[in-house]
């Protein structure tokens, strides 16, 4: 197996070569470090690099593979570690030149885990200014780019996981998804991302200035196969104290519900939620889609979805949740912060309390309206996206007249996705075609929350019978 094929190759099937000896650790780790020194000047999907301590534990990891002792379910995998996710001993910024130089002595809940599990962190990846855009500037240096073409962006705010993963650096990052964080840059890069219900993974990140933006938010996986995605998901989830949101409720076996029969299952199908501008390329991809669904025995209806609402419940409260997190300080710290993100603080600093408590009345709207939807339908499908990957530095809102004159940030870009955090349920992005230039596209998957064994079930369903992971980029 040359280094490509090996780059490639999932997870789980590395996990089970290090188990068998049939590759080491540090084998693996050596492949992604070569890789991300070669590749990475075009991508900018890392930023920064533990490589000492990266070879000392995969050097580790294969004493404990020849000594026999038992190894956890990532054994010897090396991992791409959002920027937002704090990692003792390596520079954590949040993608921010604000928190330049800031070091973390403590790991968060999903990287511990990771390690339990035997994985190894190269290091951290790309991410925009503080989250707040869904496509990759900071000002720490230059934009993620797309592997399938690096004048488009690779989407936010989990650029470089995506990137990275897509372009074979590595075979597993970790996301996080406020608004479409995840889902977005999955779509995009023509990877699978999945944004677990709220409170299914642990989001203790620290005494950090983020911990309140992360109200909305989920950490979650990237990676090029729904069986990897799986995997990782069931070692990241579960109950932890240092999180008071968490849910105690069992984590099931996400892997075994990949063979699940979807014969039967009921699908709704909203193809623009009442209000997104959908191009046709996607719209023809994710119709095709739909009908692959239903020669699988899923039983699909279109149904009438307005989100256009959802807005002005979710953008005041993310906006002011993001001014809190910054205690106060963004107009002294201004000339760090990207102008986008600055406009985000700005606007969060005049949220009044009766306009936040209004914010709030209109996310119990939404979820009403999504529950009606859930109790007739298992799942509900849409675009990930409206469109394929924009070129670096000019999104394109997407969003009909007239709520493209009230709409603006990463809203307006991103209409099938924030409406889910909004109410917290659950959402992946399935990779499902190109477009004419070769730019992925992603279906969306929602389910009911805590039932990311059923979206998972039919990812893998559509995996099986339109496999994706054996096309790769050209910046690969």
């Amino acid at each position: 197996m040359n280094e490509t094929e090996l780059a490639f190759t999932p997870a789980t099937e590395q996990a089970r070569l290090v188990r068998e000896k049939h590759v080491s650790p540090l084998e693996l780790v050596d492949m992604c470090y070569s890789r991300i020194e070669r590749l990475n000047p075009a991508l900018s999907a890392f930023t920064t690099l533990d490589k000492d301590r990266a070879r000392a534990a995969a050097r580790q990891a294969e004493s404990a593979v020849m000594l026999g002792n038992a190894l956890g379910p990532l054994h010897g995998v090396p991992v791409g570690i959002k920027e937002n996710e704090i990692t003792e001993g390596i520079e954590t910024t949040w993608g921010s030149l604000w928190m330049k130089g800031h070091v973390p002595k403590e790991d968060s809940v999903v990287v511990e885990r990771l390690k339990a599990a035997g994985a190894i962190v190269l290091g951290k990846t790309n991410m925009p200014d503080w989250g707040v855009m869904i496509h990759m500037i900071n000002r720490l240096g230059e934009p993620t780019r797309n592997p399938w073409d690096t004048a488009h962006t690779s989407g936010g705010s989990s650029s470089g996981s995506a990137a990275g993963v897509a372009a074979g650096l590595c075979s597993l990052a970790s996301g996080t998804d406020g608004g479409g964080s995840i889902r977005a840059p999955a779509s995009f890069c023509g990877v699978f991302g999945i944004r677990p219900t709220l409170g299914r993974v642990p989001r203790y990140t620290g005494v950090s200035p983020s911990y309140i933006v992360n109200q909305l938010s989920q950490p979650g996986p990237i990676a090029r196969s729904v069986g990897d995605a799986a995997a990782m998901l069931g070692v990241i989830a579960g109950y932890d104290s240092r999180d008071p949101d968490a849910s105690r409720l069992p984590v099931p076996d996400y892997v075994a519900a990949l063979g699940r029969d979807v014969a039967g299952l009921r699908i709704a199908y909203s193809p623009d939620y009442g209000y997104a501008t959908v191009s046709e390329e996607v719209a023809a991809s994710v119709e095709d889609a739909v009908r692959v669904l239903e020669g699988l025995g899923a039983v699909v209806e279109r149904v009438d979805l307005d989100c256009s609402a959802a807005f002005e419940a979710y953008w005041p409260v993310m906006c002011a949740n993001q001014y809190a997190s910054a205690g106060g300080k963004f107009e002294t710290r201004g000339d760090e912060l990207t102008e986008e993100t600055y406009r985000v603080y700005e606007y969060g600093s005049r949220i009044t309390a009766e306009e936040y408590a209004r914010a709030l009345g209109a996310l119990d709207q939404l979820k009403a309206r999504f529950d009606d939807v859930f109790e007739r339908y298992d799942l509900l499908i849409s675009p990930t996206m409206p469109t394929t990957a924009f070129r670096v530095g000019e999104p394109v809102a997407s969003v009909q007249p007239p709520h493209d004159e009230r709409m603006w940030g990463f809203a307006a870009h991103t209409p099938f996705t924030y409406p889910v955090n909004a109410i917290g349920l659950p959402g992946a992005s399935v990779p499902c075609g190109f477009d004419s230039g070769g730019l992925p596209i992603g279906l969306q998957i929602i389910g009911r929350r805590f039932d990311e064994a059923t979206m998972l079930a039919l990812a893998a369903a559509y995996e099986r019978e339109r496999p994706w992971a054996d096309r790769r980029p050209p910046e690969s």
